[in-house]
């Protein structure tokens, strides 16, 4: 029901293009983006558009375990994986003249101005925003399909006569290891050039996570000029400087946990299929390489490193303060705040946001594969006779 209403009630066009507002972002753009413009534009948002598209690969998923048991949930499956061809397909052919919100210049994803004439103007402002569509990522067993005739035999109707879907979707028949399927918005290439910026300690990375905005608006902020207004975005790595929402949360240059929760689990799927051949530069500019798994687990440590104790004893979150840095009655209870300074991990806003700061107890879980596990069980000494 709630995709359905999304379908409904926030695509302007039907074009599968979304406009869900300010989507809890609150101040992550230039302005208000849950108001109208005056002039009757509205905004084609890269990261509702990815988040649906998410959505759709999420719903598919749920639906392809449950078919598994109870075949009805065959068609439901397939409803949900050509809504994810649909929009894969509009992120990249908006209207007469094919605009996609991946920039081939900058080669980034960006919100667009569409105005009634049918014409479009990027919002050329890297934030997160750019990086959602990582998160539209779905990886599926060969054997799965298999276990699914009418998905399967549907499936393949769609992608055998409608090419121009088909393409979109990274190289399906083209199986990664252990006869794996792709389903994403990003196919390697265009994965690398995100992951470029994404990477960059003068752009989004910082030693405790991921940006929301890049730090490059620290020095030369970003204007835009827009029926007759000027709006500037600058990078403010810890409380809101301006007054969007009630400037009582940030989204121009901390750390925000869920959104960093979800590059790590979409970097993850993405290993998943990839072999660990395919390289990164991390970080970007240091001439060192590392596989998608090597830079989830980094920044899993960097997010860690926000609570644990560093070189002198000290929680980064807690900051300046000493009495939670150094007193036995306070030093050694995690307060889970709302999000985190950019450069210094301080810990911004709400100390209580539990429902999603929270998942760092995630992150803190040793990651095992099967063979490891295998490994220390037979490395473990027999047990004593009885």
């Amino acid at each position: 029901m709630n995709f359905t209403w999304w379908v409904n009630k926030k695509d302007h066009n039907g074009n599968n293009i979304f406009e869900g507002g300010f989507l809890g972002l609150d101040n992550i753009g230039a302005f208000d983006r849950n108001a109208p413009l005056p002039n009757g534009e509205h905004l084609e948002q890269s990261d509702g558009t990815s988040w649906m598209a998410m959505f759709a690969l999420n719903m598919m998923r749920i639906a392809l375990e449950l078919a598994l048991y109870n075949n009805i949930y065959e068609e439901m499956a397939m409803k949900f994986f050509e809504h994810f061809l649909a929009i894969a397909n509009s992120l990249d052919n908006m209207g007469d003249e094919c605009f996609s919100l991946w920039d081939e210049q900058d080669e980034f994803f960006y919100d667009a101005i569409a105005s009634n004439d049918g014409s479009h103007m990027y919002l050329k402002l890297r934030t997160i925003v750019g990086l959602i569509p990582m998160f539209a990522v779905e990886v599926i067993d060969d054997e799965m399909i298999e276990k699914l005739p009418n998905f399967k035999e549907r499936m393949n109707w769609v992608l055998e006569n409608k090419p121009e879907l088909a393409a979109l979707v990274s190289h399906w028949d083209v199986k990664g290891d252990d006869s794996k399927h792709l389903l994403s918005l990003l196919r390697g290439h265009r994965l690398k050039r995100l992951l470029s910026r994404m990477l960059d300690p003068d752009q989004f990375l910082s030693d405790f996570g991921v940006r929301a905005l890049s730090k490059e608006y620290e020095e030369n902020p970003y204007t835009l000029s827009l029926n007759g207004m000027d709006y500037t975005v600058k990078y403010t790595p810890a409380e809101s400087d301006s007054g969007l929402f009630g400037g009582n949360s940030n989204w121009r240059g901390p750390i925000w946990f869920p959104i960093n929760f979800l590059i790590i689990e979409s970097l993850q799927r993405f290993f998943f299929y990839y072999s660990p051949d395919f390289l990164v530069e991390f970080p970007t500019g240091s001439g060192k390489y590392s596989n998608l798994d090597e830079i989830a687990d980094a920044l899993s440590h960097r997010l860690s490193k926000l609570f644990l104790m560093d070189e002198n004893g000290k929680r980064p979150f807690n900051g300046q303060y000493p009495r939670f840095q150094t007193d036995p009655d306070f030093k050694d209870y995690i307060l889970f705040y709302e999000y985190f300074h950019g450069d210094s991990g301080r810990g911004v806003g709400a100390s209580h946001q539990t429902g999603w700061t929270g998942l760092i107890a995630k992150i803190l879980m040793p990651r095992f594969s099967k063979k490891q596990i295998a490994e220390s069980e037979t490395e473990m000494p027999e047990k004593p006779a009885s």
